[in-house]
Parts: structure tokens; sequence; C-alpha cells
């Protein structure tokens, strides 16, 4: 089972939150309070992050982890709210198991959604991975902090708070999976077809939040998203970049819980 936390009022369906590559289930810290408040809610760490640093062994999947977890929690359904990485896991998950999703909240949609490697965001990978291959762990972590929470920004234009809870998150993943064998990560089990493919097999209601100051391979997530999943709906945010329930948790949560409702109706 990943290591998670379930805190609220049970009774209704449960919201689930599934962070960001650059984060772990400490990112959704600030919004907590709020959910947990009225809601049913769990978050978990995704395997190599946080403190679920089990390597693995034998074919594995980030969404078949998160299904595990929630048979083990007696959930057979629940709202789905999932940041970049975490995006693409929870839409995964409602491909892999469609009567799991009551609603999905995309937010920052990356990972398994992402569809194309563009300029930008192959020059970061290129970064990162300089870095990493000179030992250079603390370079690593803040060409991710550039890329991520700068957005289009100047470090100096970031929310520094932001970027302090992100640079200690992703020195923890860092430290989870670099020692990883290859065998673990050519072990690693995606569908075929693969998610972007799938996307009309989506059929929960699905709201997608993105910042403006994010890079540009998340706005052709975005769109790919909209024009795969029927019904999907848009909220654009100009003012943040790939953490919007970072950079504005109250209106975060608020959103999560107004979508949540309606889907209820």
């Amino acid at each position: 089972m990943l290591a998670h936390d379930r805190s609220g009022p049970t009774g209704r369906t449960p919201i689930l939150l599934l962070h960001a590559g650059i984060a772990d289930r400490r990112m959704w810290d600030a919004i907590w309070p709020t959910l947990t408040a009225s809601r049913d809610v769990v978050r978990v760490d995704l395997r190599g992050f946080g403190d679920s640093d089990m390597t693995p062994e034998g074919p594995w999947s980030h969404a078949e982890d998160v299904l595990d977890t929630l048979d083990a929690l007696s959930v057979d359904r629940a709202h789905l709210v999932g940041c970049s990485l975490g995006a693409g896991v929870a839409a995964e998950a409602a491909v892999r198991r469609p009567a799991l999703p009551a609603s999905l909240v995309l937010a920052a949609p990356g990972g398994a959604l992402f569809v194309g490697k563009t300029d930008a965001l192959r020059a970061f990978w290129d970064a990162e991975n300089a870095a990493l291959e000179r030992g250079d762990v603390d370079a690593a972590v803040e060409e991710n902090l550039r890329a991520w929470v700068d957005g289009t920004r100047t470090p100096a234009e970031s929310p520094g708070d932001v970027r302090e809870a992100v640079a200690v998150m992703q020195r923890r993943a860092f430290d989870v999976m670099l020692p990883w064998p290859d065998e673990a990560w050519e072990s690693e089990q995606e569908l075929d077809p693969p998610l972007t493919e799938r996307l009309d097999e989506i059929v929960a209601p699905t709201l997608v939040v993105t910042g403006g100051l994010d890079v540009d391979a998340v706005g052709a997530a975005a769109a790919a998203l909209l024009q795969g999943v029927r019904g999907a709906q848009l909220v654009e945010w100009p003012d943040v970049a790939h953490l919007p329930s970072m950079e504005r948790p109250g209106d975060f949560a608020a959103e999560v819980l107004d979508w949540v409702a309606r889907a209820e109706e």
C-alpha cells in the first residue's frame, strides 16, 4: 500500500489527491484543512516519492499502485484530483477502472498526458539529465524549480515559499529513486495503446485547470484533453505556473469542492 493520509467526515464519495512529479503528498498541505472539513479525503505518496520508498520488484505502474491502495481502503468510487504527473495517473486510473471516477480535476496535466516533446520540455529534460549525470543533485533540483515552479517567470518573481517547499520534496524524490536499478525503471508498465490515444474512454465529468505561466507542453496536453474527453471544461489562471493548488490554495480548494458538488447533483 502507498503511504497515505485519510481524514474528513465519511458518508459521501471520497476525494483522492494525486501529487505532481516534483512533489509528494505534502503539496496538498495548504488545502487539506479546507477539503477535510467537509469531505472524506485521501492523499497518497506515489511510489518513489515521500514515504512511499519501496523499490519496484517486477511489473508495476503508478496507476495500479493507486488502485491497489484504494482497494485496501475499500474505496471503489472517488473524485480524482491530480496535478501534473498525478493528473496523468488519475486519467490512467479512470481508463483502467472506468467505474472508479465520480469526477476528475486534472491540474497542469502532464506525465502520461503529455502529447509531445516541445523544445522547452526537451531543454528541461536535457538540463536535468546533465546535472544528474555529473552527480549534481542540487543543480537537478534547481532545474526542476526553474522549469515547473518558475515557469515563464524568473526565480525572483516566483513565490518563494512554493519554491522552498518543492525543493524539499523534489530532493526527497531524487534521494529515493536515484538508487533504483535500471530494471526497476524498465519494468514500469504503460497503457497500450497509450493514454493519449484513449482519452475518449474517460466518461466522468472532467475539469482541466491550467496556469498561464506554465510550460507550453502543459497547454498542449490540456488542449488534447478538451478535444478528447467529451464535455471536459477548462479553468485558466493567468497568474500561476505548474502548481495552482500551491500558488492559490484557497481558490483551488473552492474550485474542487464546487466541481465535486456539481458532479454529484
